[in-house]
C-alpha cells in the first residue's frame, strides 16, 4: 500500500511539473506544435512574390488537375501573342473536333458552330472565365496547328519552367475518355493530365510572374459570349459571387471524376499576394463537391493572411561576419569591402522569433584559385550571395529550388578598385619572392633543431 501511495505522489509531482513547463513554453514552440489540416488529396500555399511555401500537404503527390490544365494553355497562348506568332484578332475556323466537343452539354462549353470563325480573344475569354473546353482546343490548334503538337509544347514548357512532377495529355484538362475518340494520339483513352500540388503552384507562380494580365480576365464574374451565351465564372470566390472572398483575383477551377474538385486560387490583401492550390477537395462528410474546393481554399488563404507576418532578417548594406571584405589581386588596394545589395525578408508565423544564420557564398566566376577577385573592380560589382537558414523552427522553403536560389541576396563591392601599375605589381612580386625565400630558410633552420 505504501509503495502505491509513493508512486501516486510521484506521478502527481511529475504532472504538475509538466503543466508548469507547458505554461512557460515560448510562443514559437506552442505554435509549432499546432497543425492545420486541409480536407483535400493535396494542398499548398505560397507567397506569390517570392515563391516561399507557407503550407504544404502531400504537395508532391501526383494527382489529376482537370481544368487547372488550362493555366498551361493560357501561358502558351500569352507567350505566342507576346512573340507575335498569334494575334488577339486572329480568326479561328472551328474544326470538326472542336465542334463536337462544344456541343456536349455535360461539359463546360460555349457552343461553337462548325466552320464558323471566332477570334482568339473570344476563345481565350471563354476558356479563362467559363473554362470552355472546345475553346481550349481551338486555341491549341491555332498556336501549334493541332492539339497533338500543342501537347508537346505543354510538356516542353513544363520542363523549361522547372516543374518537377507533370504529365500533360491534352489542352483542356478533360479526361481523354471524354474527347470522343479524338484525343491526341500520343496518349491513350485512359490518360489524364496530372501534376503535383507543388508543380501546379509553380505553374501558377510562373504564369503570374510572366503574364500578370491573366488576372484581368480571370477576375471577370460574367460576360456575354457571342449569340447571347452568358458565361458565368466558375470561381465562385470572386468578391461579387456567392462564396465571395475579399481580395480574390483568380485563377482556375477544375473538376472531373478522376481529379475530383480542384482549385488554384490567387488573392491579394494589403499588398500581399498568395497562391493556393487544393486538389480533390472534400467536404466534412468526405464527399467531393464544388463548394468543398472553396471552403478549403478559404481555410488556406485565411491561414496565410492571418497567421503570417513579414520579418526583415537583415537590411540593405548588411555585412556577413568574417566576410566584410574580399581580397583583390593586381589592384591598388589589396581588398575591398562588400555588403548586401538589398534587404532580406521572409514570412514567419506570428509569435515566432526564429534565429537566422547567414552565409556568404562567393560567385565562382569572380574569384581565382587563390580566392581573390582581379582588378579593376567596379563599384557595385556582384561577387557573391547571402543565403539564409533558420536555427531551429521551420525551415525556409520555396516552391522549387529555382526560387530558393533567387531568394539569395547579391553581395556587391562598396567601391571601385583600380588596377595597380606594372611597377607596383613588380615590387609586390619581388617582395613576395623574398618573403617566400625567407620562410623557406626559416623552415630549413627550424628543421636542423
Amino acid at each position: 500500500m505504501m509503495r502505491k501511495k509513493v508512486k501516486k505522489k510521484y506521478g502527481m509531482i511529475m504532472l504538475s511539473l509538466l503543466l508548469i513547463a507547458g505554461l512557460w513554453l515560448p510562443a514559437s514552440s506552442v505554435q509549432a506544435a499546432e497543425t492545420m489540416k486541409v480536407n483535400a488529396g493535396a494542398a499548398i500555399l505560397i507567397d506569390a512574390d517570392s515563391g516561399q511555401v507557407l503550407f504544404e500537404q502531400n504537395a508532391d503527390k501526383m494527382l489529376g488537375i482537370a481544368s487547372m490544365t488550362k493555366m498551361m494553355t493560357e501561358y502558351l497562348l500569352l507567350e505566342a501573342v507576346k512573340e507575335k506568332k498569334v494575334s488577339w484578332d486572329q480568326e479561328y475556323t472551328v474544326s470538326d473536333y472542336a465542334y463536337k466537343i462544344s456541343q456536349d452539354n455535360s461539359l463546360s462549353n460555349v457552343p461553337l458552330q462548325l466552320g464558323k470563325k471566332y477570334n482568339i480573344r473570344e476563345l481565350y475569354e471563354a476558356m479563362a472565365i467559363y473554362s470552355a473546353n472546345a475553346a481550349a482546343i481551338g486555341i491549341a490548334e491555332t498556336v501549334a496547328g493541332s492539339e497533338e503538337e500543342f501537347v508537346k509544347l505543354m510538356n516542353r514548357k513544363a520542363k523549361e519552367l522547372g516543374l518537377k512532377d507533370y504529365k500533360f495529355v491534352n489542352a483542356s484538362g478533360l479526361s481523354n475518355s471524354d474527347l470522343k475518340g479524338m484525343h491526341p494520339k500520343s496518349g491513350t483513352p485512359k490518360d489524364e493530365n496530372i501534376l503535383s500540388a507543388r508543380a501546379t503552384a509553380k505553374l501558377a507562380y510562373e504564369l503570374l510572374e510572366d503574364y500578370p494580365e491573366v488576372l484581368e480576365t480571370s477576375s471577370i464574374p460574367s460576360k456575354t459570349f457571342r449569340e447571347g451565351t452568358e458565361m458565368k465564372n466558375w470561381n465562385w470566390m470572386l468578391p461579387s459571387l456567392v462564396f465571395g472572398y475579399k481580395g480574390m483575383t483568380g485563377l482556375k477551377t477544375g473538376t472531373t471524376d478522376f481529379a475530383g474538385s480542384c482549385f488554384t486560387g490567387t488573392a491579394e490583401r494589403d499588398g500581399r499576394k498568395l497562391i493556393s492550390v487544393v486538389m480533390n477537395a472534400k467536404d466534412a462528410g468526405g464527399k467531393s463537391s464544388h463548394t468543398a474546393r472553396f471552403t478549403e481554399t478559404k481555410k488556406l488563404l485565411d491561414y496565410g493572411f492571418n497567421q503570417f507576418e513579414q520579418k526583415e532578417v537583415f537590411k540593405k548594406g548588411y555585412q556577413v561576419k568574417g566576410q566584410k571584405t574580399v581580397k583583390v589581386s593586381k589592384g591598388k588596394e589589396k581588398e575591398v569591402a562588400v555588403r548586401a545589395q538589398s534587404p532580406y525578408k521572409i514570412y514567419v508565423k506570428k509569435g515566432e522569433n526564429p534565429n537566422f544564420k547567414t552565409v556568404f557564398e562567393p560567385k565562382n566566376s569572380s574569384f581565382n584559385k587563390d580566392k581573390e577577385i582581379e582588378a579593376p573592380v567596379k563599384k557595385g560589382e556582384v561577387v557573391g550571395f547571402i543565403s539564409v537558414s533558420m536555427k531551429g523552427g521551420s525551415p525556409v522553403k520555396y516552391v522549387t529550388s529555382e526560387e530558393e536560389k533567387q531568394a539569395k541576396v547579391p553581395v556587391v563591392t562598396t567601391e571601385k578598385v583600380e588596377k595597380a601599375n606594372w611597377f607596383v605589381q613588380s615590387m609586390r612580386a619581388v617582395g613576395g619572392f623574398f618573403a617566400n625565400v625567407w620562410h623557406s630558410i626559416v623552415d630549413i633552420v627550424t628543421g636542423w633543431f
